[in-house]
């Protein structure tokens, strides 16, 4: 007898799976396919952004340099958020399409850190098992 399948949908947390260790093992990377929505620093650790830069321009400013070059899709001016672009996929730009691996992974921004434990839409829950694709 086989196994069942979890189906996940990443929009609906409820479908989730309770979150323990060695569970991101085994895991397709869904989690990486939601927006990113990262803070000044974690373009700083991830090279996006210098540290000079960073101490001395606006954010704003910054946010409109990395929009034109495509690697943020929106800025957050009251909570100085920068949301990740990701490709045409949805998958995050820091992923690794073959190996479903994060391949700066020792850069990676702090939401990605404490994800799923304390940052994400359903505490404690990630993001598990067989994904459903939506239609377009």
């Amino acid at each position: 007898m086989k196994p069942a399948i979890t189906i996940v949908d990443v929009d609906r947390p409820d479908t989730w799976t309770r979150y323990r260790a060695g569970l991101c093992d085994s895991c397709a990377a869904h989690c990486c396919t939601m927006p990113l929505e990262v803070q000044l620093p974690d373009l700083v650790r991830l090279g996006l952004v210098d540290a000079f830069e960073a101490e001395h321009e606006e954010p704003r400013h910054i946010a409109r340099r990395l929009q034109k070059a495509r690697l943020i899709d929106h800025f957050n001016h009251k909570n100085t958020l920068f949301t990740l672009a990701r490709r045409a996929s949805g998958d995050c730009q820091f992923l690794d399409a073959a190996t479903r691996r994060c391949t700066v992974y020792e850069q990676r921004p702090e939401t990605c850190r404490l994800h799923p434990q304390k940052k994400s839409p359903r505490p404690g829950w990630c993001a598990y098992g067989a994904r459903v694709l939506q239609r377009k």
